[in-house]
């Protein structure tokens, strides 16, 4: 008696869990499926959207920029945050779960209040600029943090507590007797790494990348925020269907929705081919 009561509670929370996932999730991707094909207007089926976003420039520069800002953040946000780890690890192993709860505050600073941030650090009249001119430097008298490297710059820094996050638990895969053992054997640093180090962490590190090149594509608050439509992105085009400065065209964002998840599909499905891969060659 009390198993079947049991298996009732269970099958009542888990259609309970059911019915709010198709109510967020599955019923608004599939509308926003049947919708990329309808035409605007009049709903009629077509895949003229599908042309248009893969012919006119404007979509197609959204696509190259927001592809090209997501690469560059994706891998300076590695770099950065692996060097960063490994001082962690290294030099301050009892304060691994300091540095992450900090990386999980600082990982809320996005949008809005780091655009806010960057333009007085960065701004025409930021705090660096004025420095810079008072110390006679030329070499920032061009820079805007309203252009593209200024979202370089923002794209990476919200990068780097995702990164601090993710990749500080994976050195724990490192035995310490393994490098032990490599130097009894006479291998130096860099053989130690090369060899047996980055073969074990690299599995991990594609997935990290994979993570942060999807954190950085579908990016829309901080690029607002920050440029707003002077630089073109996947997230402002589809914004920008929705809203419309006359008549609104749903069907366009959602074509333009349905590529950029199919972008996110593929970015996961290679970077889960190549752990696959990375954990074959590791022998693990």
């Amino acid at each position: 008696m009390k198993t079947n009561k049991g298996l009732l509670i269970f099958y009542l929370i888990l259609s309970v869990f059911l019915l709010i996932v198709t109510a967020i999730l599955i019923y608004p991707m599939v509308m926003m499926v049947i919708s990329s094909f309808c035409e605007p207007g009049n709903g009629s089926f077509t895949i003229q959207n599908y042309i248009r976003i893969f012919t006119e420039y404007q979509y197609v520069d959204g696509f190259v920029n927001s592809v090209l800002l997501s690469l560059y953040s994706s891998i300076f946000g590695l770099l950065i945050t692996v060097l960063a780890t490994y001082g962690i690890h290294a030099f301050f192993p009892r304060l691994n779960q300091f540095f992450i709860s900090v990386a999980n505050l600082t990982a809320n600073y996005v949008g809005v209040p780091l655009s806010f941030g960057l333009i007085l650090l960065m701004g025409n009249a930021g705090l660096l600029i004025n420095l810079a001119r008072v110390l006679g430097w030329d070499f920032l008298s061009h820079f805007s943090i309203y252009s593209v490297m200024g979202l370089r710059i923002a794209f990476v820094y919200f990068q780097i507590p995702l990164g601090i996050t993710l990749l500080l638990p994976i050195y724990h895969a490192l035995d310490v007797k393994w490098r032990e053992a490599a130097v009894l054997l006479g291998a130096r640093n860099r053989d130690y790494w090369l060899k047996i180090g980055l073969p074990i962490l690299a599995p991990s590190l594609i997935g990290v990348f994979s993570m942060m090149f999807a954190n950085g594509i579908g990016t829309y608050d901080t690029a607002v925020a920050l440029t707003g439509s002077s630089v073109n992105m996947i997230s402002i085009n589809i914004a920008n269907t929705i809203q419309g400065d006359i008549f609104a065209q749903p069907e366009i964002g959602s074509a333009v929705a349905v590529v950029l998840g199919s972008i996110l599909m593929l970015n996961m499905l290679i970077g889960q081919w190549l752990q696959k891969r990375g954990r074959r060659m590791a022998g693990q």
